[in-house]
């Protein structure tokens, strides 16, 4: 299965005898799955299956579904009886007319009640009911392309704030700031610097920087990430309705992300936090348009 986008739009139009009709939806992003119907009176039933059909469809999103018609005020069509005219014709041939009685003209002819006929345009129900209902048919699979379409530029964009991501944390990793020596290094100059004011037990003064040494590794909140990173890609490969579970490992990233800048103890590794916290914000944003 493949990414969909919860945003797209559709139309489906055509003329039904005297009446052009025009069907369009929406969708947007949406907690769960709402389509809302709009027809004019007497439309309801097809206005339904219409919304049956977006639905079976799609799995999340706000949609608007809309039907809109127009009866065009056709103008009359003459029609000419031409059986019953060569009818009539034929019966005046074999008339003998009194002397002075001249025979019928044409447009005498076409006077006589029956021989023109008009006719308005009017639309059959059955038709129209059928023709609306096949086009809401047409209008719910053009929506899902347009929502596999974007959701196809929507993944892309997700891989490469998932690489962003994990090349960030592989950077914390491997940051000097946290290397043994670096830590030892840094603690020892602190408790230097606070032995030589004097009255400090410097047993306790260990104590208390093994204990600081502990609360600034960051080891867990790395090897989290890296789980974060590769569940988010295997959804994104599995495809589907995917975005809530990709919404949930959003604020899980940035939980971790908060929690690395929190205990960081240096510059470079504080820099590293803070990119990281901007891509995954980016990719929060991304991952609510994520069916």
């Amino acid at each position: 299965m493949s990414v969909a986008s919860m945003t797209g739009f559709a139309r489906e139009a055509g003329t039904t005898g005297p009446v052009q009709w025009a069907w369009e939806v929406r969708s947007v992003n949406g907690r769960g799955l709402d389509v809302r119907l709009r027809v004019p009176p007497g439309f309801d039933a097809v206005g339904e299956e219409a919304r049956a059909q977006v639905q079976k469809r799609l799995a999340r999103g706000q949609c608007q579904l809309t039907l809109t018609l127009t009866r065009s005020e056709a103008k009359p069509r003459l029609r000419v009886d031409e059986t019953l005219l060569a009818s009539l014709l034929e019966s005046l041939a074999r008339l003998r007319l009194p002397e002075g009685v001249r025979p019928a003209s044409l447009d005498g002819l076409l006077q006589v009640r029956g021989i023109i006929e008009v006719e308005e345009g009017r639309e059959d129900p059955a038709v129209l009911q059928a023709e609306l209902a096949a086009a809401a048919g047409r209008l719910a699979e053009s929506l899902l392309t347009v929502r596999r379409e974007e959701g196809r530029a929507l993944a892309a964009l997700i891989d490469d704030q998932l690489a962003r991501i994990a090349a960030l944390t592989e950077a914390a990793e491997a940051c000097p700031a946290r290397r043994p020596e670096a830590i030892r290094a840094r603690l020892a100059a602190q408790v230097a610097a606070l032995s030589e004011a004097g009255g400090l037990d410097p047993d306790r003064l260990h104590q208390e920087a093994v204990l600081l040494a502990a609360k600034a590794d960051v080891r867990e909140e790395i090897d989290r990430l890296r789980a974060h990173v590769t569940a988010a890609r295997d959804l994104v490969a599995a495809g589907g309705a995917i975005g809530r579970r990709l919404d949930f490992l959003a604020q899980e990233f940035g939980r971790e992300a908060n929690t690395l800048c929190a205990k960081a103890n240096d510059i470079a590794l504080s820099r590293i936090g803070l990119d990281l916290k901007a891509v995954v914000e980016q990719f929060r944003e991304q991952v609510q348009n994520v069916e």
